[in-house]
């Protein structure tokens, strides 16, 4: 995509499970990188497509476009404010690809702009399977004419949705994942009583994706990671949580009714307490099943 590297050089921060397989996606498209992360290892092994940076400064100097894929506000925060905006000059754009809270991400674009740095927000759905693919939808939040410019890179590594303002795209993910945390436990509840009244659960799949229940889980999740037991996503309990509070948070801001919303993030965290963090998402399918099995026992 010929227009993807007239940007020029690209910066890229983060270089875990998602940023890998974002970066070579970017790469295959004709963009120079330059990359960091501080991990050696994630570093080492796209040697092959990138430039290595010892720092997030160095690798956001001279770049154009500098894409953050972080765990947090906090730690975007700390980059950015940290040597990256130093590095920048006016008219540079950061794009913060990670899973933030919006209306931090809103305070940090106004600190940014008074530098002459454009902040745009685009998080993510789709899994490593999605990176790998290509196929991510990307929810932008950020002004028209610079999304506009962006978008030829950022198709690259999927569908590219403008969805408002900056903080817009962080709000609309978390508001994604809690739907996704919630269809979730609902569908493993469901499949795991059809399969105690003797079901088959690939035979309930069959039927409940042809009908009005299925979603995400029964499509994707269920037949991929939870009935070969393989429970390897790739997107970690912790990380659920972390974004369906930042969507808690956001419902109870904006006055909505929130009791599902509030249960959804208490079961998830009981989940994550007994699991870990870093247990795989479909990893609560097994959960819940350990306590059908610890309730008969009882």
């Amino acid at each position: 995509m010929a227009e993807a590297t007239q940007l020029g050089r690209v910066g890229f921060v983060g270089l875990g499970k998602m940023g890998d397989p974002m970066v070579r996606r970017i790469a295959a498209g004709g963009v120079e990188v330059r990359g960091h992360d501080t991990s050696a290892g994630a570093l080492a092994a796209l040697a092959d497509v990138l430039t290595p940076a010892g720092s997030a400064a160095e690798a956001a100097a001279g770049a154009s476009v500098v894409i953050l894929m972080l765990p947090d506000s906090t730690i975007v925060e700390k980059v950015v404010e940290g040597g990256v905006l130093d590095a920048l000059a006016p008219g540079a754009v950061l794009v913060d690809m990670s899973s933030s809270e919006p209306l931090r991400t809103r305070a940090l674009a106004a600190r940014v702009a008074e530098r002459g740095v454009t902040l745009v927000d685009a998080p993510v759905s789709g899994g490593v399977s999605g990176a790998n693919a290509g196929t991510l939808t990307i929810m932008v939040g950020g002004p028209d004419e610079v999304v506009e410019r962006l978008e030829p890179l950022l198709a690259l590594m999927g569908r590219v949705r403008h969805v408002g303002a900056v903080g817009a795209g962080h709000a609309l993910k978390a508001l994604n994942n809690l739907m996704s945390a919630a269809h979730l436990l609902a569908s493993s509840e469901a499949i795991l009583a059809g399969m105690r009244f003797g079901l088959d659960a690939t035979v309930m799949l069959e039927a409940v994706n042809g009908s009005s229940g299925r979603s995400g889980s029964t499509q994707n999740k269920w037949p991929n990671y939870i009935v070969p037991g393989t429970y390897d996503s790739g997107f970690t309990s912790g990380l659920m949580v972390k974004d369906i509070r930042i969507a808690l948070d956001l419902v109870t801001a904006t006055g909505t009714p929130s009791r599902l919303a509030a249960r959804t993030v208490e079961l998830w965290s009981d989940a994550v307490d007994e699991l870990g963090p870093s247990a795989d998402h479909t990893e609560i399918a097994r959960w819940l099943q350990l306590h059908t099995s610890a309730q008969e026992s009882t």
